[in-house]
């Protein structure tokens, strides 16, 4: 049987090209893979014509962006072979393409002449893929020394996220506070407020007793030198400030925190520029009391769960829940579509056809559009939130799950239909009978591998306001606190690992 075939093969006619070899070049000179097609090479034709078209607009749109400050093609061509040597790379290597494609539409119709075929296809299709790798280098950005030689400054970041468990305890620590209070701006009609010692108790007094802060012109704010009595010798000590709307905030001098250590008699003498802060109208116009704090630290209390931790364990909760109730909900809203889905329930007749067409159509639509703008489009509607998430994945569930309910039932063997027609039961009896026992495997196997895409996807929706673990991840990695971050990582990971034992010991089960 193969020396049958192959005999067959060898004696295989192949029709001579429609036009001279000759001719056929220049009419891939004048449009690639035209020549191909009057060789009788109509695929390997449509193919190169399509991959040049498109390399060569890429190309184009390439100058068009890297030159799009200047005016004229050929000064934008001229500016991208300048700031991207690259392009240059790319323009010779589609020249190069171009003439390969008139050289193969001679060859090609000269072989044909001799009842042949030209196999250089492999060498063509390689040489298209490498061009469109160099389009994608470049288009990609792809820049491998940055990535070697910066790699370095991102190890801190990433140490944060991958051990971020310093953040998940916290330990109270209680100051003790010595206030002086401050008039800001100057004001002669007011009386300067008072700040008497008390005999026992640290005391910080401040020159001079009011000023005004720095502008957000880079004016500076007043100078006041600040001496300190009375507090714990050699402790750490901070400067704050509490502005007129009970806001407080440390001092910063040259960027940098103000900190330091009362000598072996508890006293300090510090000068600080009083900084910039905006008051909100409803601090009021005119002077106002300003608070300057000498803080020390004087207990540290034991270890507790901090509020990061909490929120990420609250949040992860509140993921998994978002996830099973779009599961279920999808489920519920797929079942019934899935049976109107499947073109072997639903070719009995011309109204149940078009049905299936309708209904296919629908799937396919809703299908199409992801989650995220499912979310985007839920957030608009009912406001932030997981009722948002819980929307946008019930409704991209329900036609994913329904596509796949589909395809199991049409793939279910027709033997018991065709018994159940045949004892002339109507259509809900043999969906009843004949297709649900055959469904329920594949149906659970498909339900429990959405309930995990779920689950991984409620995580993704939270950047846009869907609600879960990923509305905090987005806020923390904003705040570069990659600490906290990393904990919401890690709890995403072992909330993933632990599904994936789950659904395997349920498909073990039930599949």
């Amino acid at each position: 049987m193969r020396n049958k075939k192959s005999a067959t093969k060898k004696s295989e006619i192949i029709k001579p090209s429609l036009l001279p070899p000759y001719l056929n070049a220049i009419l891939s000179a004048l449009l690639p893979g035209l020549g191909q097609v009057f060789a009788r090479e109509v695929k390997r034709g449509l193919i190169l014509f399509m991959s040049f078209i498109t390399s060569a607009g890429l190309l184009i749109w390439r100058f068009a962006v890297i030159g799009r400050r200047y005016d004229g093609w050929r000064l934008k061509v001229e500016k991208a072979f300048y700031l991207q040597p690259i392009t240059l790379i790319i323009s010779i290597l589609i020249a190069l393409y171009y003439v390969w494609i008139i050289v193969d539409a001679y060859l090609v119709s000269k072989a044909r002449s001799k009842n042949m075929r030209h196999k250089n296809a492999a060498a063509l299709l390689f040489f298209s893929l490498l061009l469109f790798f160099v389009l994608g280098w470049q288009i990609g950005q792809i820049d491998l020394i940055s990535l070697f030689t910066q790699a370095d400054e991102a190890v801190p970041t990433l140490s944060r996220v991958i051990w971020p468990w310093k953040a998940a305890i916290t330990y109270p620590e209680e100051f003790a506070v010595t206030k002086f209070e401050i008039q800001a701006p100057c004001d002669a009609a007011l009386p300067l407020p008072e700040n008497a010692p008390v005999e026992g108790e640290p005391y910080l007094s401040v020159t001079p007793g009011c000023g005004s802060p720095a502008e957000i012109d880079g004016t500076p704010g007043t100078t006041f030198t600040l001496i300190g009595t009375g507090f714990e010798p050699g402790k750490e000590t901070t400067i704050w400030w509490r502005d007129p709307i009970n806001n407080e905030f440390r001092q910063r001098q040259e960027g940098d925190y103000v900190i330091f250590e009362p000598d072996e008699d508890g006293n300090f003498e510090v000068v600080i520029t009083m900084p910039y802060r905006l008051l909100p109208p409803v601090a009021g116009e005119g002077s106002k009391i300003w608070e300057l704090q000498a803080r020390q630290l004087t207990s540290v209390g034991g270890g507790e769960f901090s509020e990061e931790l909490k929120l990420t364990i609250e949040k992860m909760i509140e993921t998994i829940i978002i996830g099973m109730m779009a599961t279920f909900f999808g489920i519920i809203f797929a079942l019934p579509l899935s049976f109107l889905a499947a073109k072997n329930l639903m070719s009995a007749n011309f109204v149940t056809r078009a049905l299936y067409y309708v209904v296919r159509a629908f799937l396919n639509i809703v299908r199409s559009i992801e989650p995220l703008i499912w979310a985007i489009i839920a957030v608009i509607v009912v406001g932030l939130g997981p009722f948002a998430g819980i929307i946008a994945l019930t409704v991209h569930s329900m036609a994913a799950l329904a596509k796949l309910y589909s395809e199991a039932i049409e793939n279910i063997d027709s033997g018991p239909i065709e018994a159940i027609h045949a004892t002339g039961a109507n259509w809900l009896q043999t969906v009843a009978f004949a297709v649900v026992p055959q469904i329920i495997p594949p149906f659970v196997s498909f339900t429990v591998y959405r309930w995990d895409i779920n689950i991984r996807m409620s995580t993704v929706i939270g950047f846009v306001g869907g609600g879960g673990i990923g509305f905090l991840l987005s806020q923390w990695i904003r705040l570069l606190d990659y600490r906290s971050a990393g904990m919401a990582v890690w709890f995403i990971a072992l909330t993933v690992m632990i599904l994936d034992y789950l659904s395997a010991e349920i498909r073990e089960r039930f599949v």
